[in-house]
């Protein structure tokens, strides 16, 4: 019944395209600390770093989510496992990828701009430094393969690329790029631009598939990140075996997506169940979650 809610609204309410982005708040920690609008002690949040803001939407998605489970079973599902199961039913809606992810986070009460900036890898990193990123959240190298293929969905607003095509107002191409990609992306990124977006894979941005690993040996890596994974030979290995084969790449990519659902849960006694995901609870609210919780803290999949 809770996943039949939470489903209702990632379907009603904003599409598998814009909720795809949800995968990106799990990277930085399950305790959905960059739902927070605010800190109780002030401060700038997760929500308006320069990694998150303006690139994530979809909050009213989980907004919503939360206010029916709270009609229905309250103080019970917290906004950590919403989030986790609205990236679970994106993917699902954009790929048709089905699989089953652990409940029991419970949510966290500090949201630091400082630790996005400091978590979510930029497109400017290199193969050494996005292994290493992932590597400090507990994750592999093949499973930083398999997550970057998520960039098969979604946009990307210029800025993120703009060095790779644009020197001022002096056309370039970045050697990692196709030069008919380049002039395909001047079009659609004036040197001036600010707020222009360009699909991440112009070829199927609405749909999860493996069109991602066939577009890097093409030149056609959005990001400077992107072009890494073929530059790293290793890494291109990898690279090459997902393009081939789109059933591995969907079955390996959602257990990496359950993997990094678990990283820094708060369960137990720690955190909180939150009754609106924008602000901690007042002192006096005390919410615990039931059910009981496997050896590393989190329920049974759901």
């Amino acid at each position: 019944q809770m996943r039949a809610k939470i489903t209702m609204f990632t379907c009603e309410c904003v599409t598998g395209r814009e909720l795809i982005n949800f995968h990106l708040y799990l990277m930085q920690g399950c305790d959905a600390s960059v739902l927070l609008a605010t800190n109780p002690g002030g401060g700038r949040t997760e929500r308006v770093a320069p990694p998150n803001n303006p690139s994530l939407r979809g909050f009213e998605v989980i907004d919503a989510a939360k206010a029916a489970l709270e009609r229905s079973c309250p103080r019970t599902v917290s906004c950590a496992d919403i989030l986790a199961f609205a990236a679970r039913d994106s993917i699902t809606l954009t790929g048709n990828v089905v699989y089953s992810v652990p409940a029991g986070r419970r949510d966290g009460s500090i949201s630091r701009e400082e630790d996005a900036n400091n978590n979510l890898p930029p497109p400017t990193f290199t193969a050494q430094q996005l292994i290493d990123r992932f590597k400090n959240k507990t994750l592999t190298a093949e499973e930083m393969v398999l997550l970057s293929g998520a960039h098969t969905v979604g946009r990307s607003f210029c800025s993120s690329f703009v060095d790779r095509i644009w020197n001022g107002n002096t056309p370039i191409v970045d050697a990692g790029l196709s030069p008919s990609y380049a002039a395909q992306l001047r079009v659609l990124c004036p040197s001036n631009t600010s707020q222009a977006t360009a699909p991440i894979d112009p070829g199927s941005p609405n749909v999860l598939d493996n069109n991602y690993y066939k577009l890097l040996p093409r030149g056609m890596g959005l990001f400077f990140s992107d072009n890494q994974l073929r530059v790293d030979g290793n890494l291109n290995v990898l690279v090459n075996r997902f393009a081939g084969n789109e059933t591995l790449w969907k079955e390996r990519f959602a257990t990496a997506m359950v993997n990094m659902g678990r990283i820094q849960v708060q369960t137990g006694n720690c955190g909180q169940v939150r009754l609106n995901c924008n602000v901690v609870n007042p002192m006096s609210s005390s919410v615990s979650l039931a059910g009981s919780v496997e050896d590393d803290g989190l329920a049974a999949t759901s």
